[in-house]
């Protein structure tokens, strides 16, 4: 069983960060053409491009801060110009901020998260998935994070923004599942990505709380994308699924 995406367009927000790389070099090895979308990553997201096209994929780069209803409008005139309309889309940008109590954080901090948790996914689901119900098909995917059920001290203003946005899309995948558009969120925990390859993987604290007994990789979370942009995952939608090594996990 494989999974295979050819003659299939996937979208990734925040494709230059640590996880969005895998994600798109990921959904490209299994033959989606891919849109890798930066807000300020430029080389890195001109890099990642040159080696998708390594692959034989079709890809495009696009600039926008996500949170921004009209640069979202502008992004998609510009991916469906040089792509089409994507089948697959990855919301995973994410805006980075000082934790801090909440007694102490800055209502700047939970407005920044509010609009690239919540706003971000919404305004790409108006923007991009009509042209999804139009086919019949399609797929969008979002990083959510394990934070969300833990509530820990200085999570305040993530956690805000990383809930809201699980409402907006539980409410989603039951508007839009009648035509055959899956909506699934994903939630890694603390992943080893290729900052934390350099500079060191162990975390004894941390994974001492973890069933599994250590840190998991960016490539498991990239599987997990793959697998729900994919049809082994057709009949899957409203789902948050923890990518935690069983640090958190969801319970009926």
């Amino acid at each position: 069983m494989q999974i295979d995406l050819s003659g299939k367009v996937a979208l990734v927000t925040g494709a230059a960060g640590e996880l969005g790389r895998v994600m798109a070099r990921t959904l490209a090895h299994c033959g989606a053409d891919v849109v890798v979308h930066y807000f300020r990553s430029e080389q890195k997201a001109q890099s990642l491009a040159q080696e998708i096209r390594g692959m034989g994929r079709r890809v495009a780069t696009v600039s926008a801060d996500v949170g921004n209803e009209d640069q979202v409008k502008a992004m998609h005139a510009q991916v469906v110009s040089q792509l089409g309309a994507p089948d697959i889309v990855v919301t995973n940008a994410v805006v980075q901020y000082q934790w801090t109590n909440i007694l102490k954080q800055g209502v700047a901090d939970f407005e920044s998260q509010f609009r690239s948790c919540v706003l971000q996914n919404l305004f790409m689901a108006q923007t991009f998935a009509p042209a999804m119900i139009e086919k019949g098909w399609g797929r969008i995917v979002a990083i959510n994070t394990e934070c969300a059920m833990q509530c820990a001290p200085t999570q305040g203003a993530y956690v805000s923004g990383k809930r809201g946005m699980d409402g907006l899309l539980r409410v989603l995948a039951r508007e839009i599942g009648q035509h055959n558009v899956t909506v699934n969120q994903v939630a890694p925990g603390w992943m080893i990505s290729e900052k934390y390859r350099e500079g060191g993987e162990r975390q004894p604290q941390y994974e001492a709380n973890i069933p599994l007994r250590h840190r998991g990789e960016d490539q498991d979370v990239a599987n997990l994308v793959a697998f729900l942009a994919s049809d082994l995952a057709k009949y899957i939608t409203g789902a948050y699924i923890s990518v935690s090594g069983g640090n958190v996990m969801p319970t009926i």
